[in-house]
């Protein structure tokens, strides 16, 4: 059986994307996820995401880790089905979808895309470092050089580690550039290894450097490995609302796998 699929990135960040609207992918083989994920065996991604069919909405993003397990919200990978459903014929340049943590909004303009995030009310802040759920776990440190972090070696460390244990959390190691950049390197659970790029990530970097008064600014520029992106907000009384994550999405290839 051949399976027709895209392949596209998000700074870096890549996804196999599968038109799902028949509901004919099996879904409970991970498998078969974690093959067409395999960067030598397969296709090669950070994830593998179905755009499946939303009763109430313009569809529904289903998401997979690269080895094989439906997991939480990807920011990255939202904005880039965002930009599949365009090229589908789905949306044009806006749209209303489903994902795991709930309903987003998102609008597309020359190949750049705006995604509303999950609204955030708790942050949990210690003393070396910054924890909150952005749709998916993560764990902020600020550093003076993450240049020279072994970001595979520590991230796995902090990740297993305490207090998150057997659930993980997805690690951000920032270095402040100036009074709203950052530069961020992310390591990513289900990936185990650093990513390009994480949306949920630099929205959570973002959010903990306000939080932590590093920035007055609600527009923030986060570098990563696999280019630029942008992260603004309204605070309010401790309270995050109208997060948008925003960066270009781009197909890379198409072809189709024999399952």
């Amino acid at each position: 059986m051949k399976m027709h699929f895209y392949k596209y990135q998000g700074t870096g960040n890549d996804f196999v994307m599968i038109d799902n609207r028949s509901i004919d992918f099996p879904k409970k083989n991970k498998e078969l996820v974690a093959r067409l994920c395999d960067r030598r065996f397969g296709i090669g991604a950070d994830g593998l995401i179905l755009l499946d069919p939303s009763e109430t909405t313009d569809f529904k993003m289903v998401y997979y880790n690269a080895d094989g397990n439906e997991s939480s919200m990807c920011g990255n990978g939202g904005r880039c089905i965002v930009a599949f459903a365009k090229q589908l014929g789905i949306i044009q340049e806006q749209t209303t979808f489903d994902a795991v943590d709930g309903l987003h909004e998102a609008t597309i303009k020359e190949g750049i895309v705006s995604l509303r995030m999950i609204d955030i009310d708790k942050i949990d802040s210690f003393e070396k470092h910054t924890f909150i759920d952005t749709g998916s776990p993560h764990h902020v440190e600020f550093r003076e050089n993450v240049d020279s972090i072994d970001v595979k070696s520590e991230g796995a460390e902090i990740r297993n580690g305490a207090p998150y244990h057997e659930a993980g959390s997805n690690v951000n190691f920032a270095m402040q550039k100036n009074e709203n950049s950052f530069k961020v390197r992310t390591f990513e659970r289900g990936v185990e290894d650093e990513t390009l790029a994480c949306g949920t990530g630099v929205t959570a970097v973002a959010l903990a450097a306000h939080r932590n008064k590093l920035t007055n600014s609600n527009a923030i520029n986060l570098e990563v490995m696999g280019g630029n992106l942008e992260v603004s907000f309204i605070e309010k009384d401790g309270s995050y609302t109208e997060v948008y994550l925003t960066g270009p999405a781009k197909l890379v290839f198409e072809g189709t796998f024999d399952i």
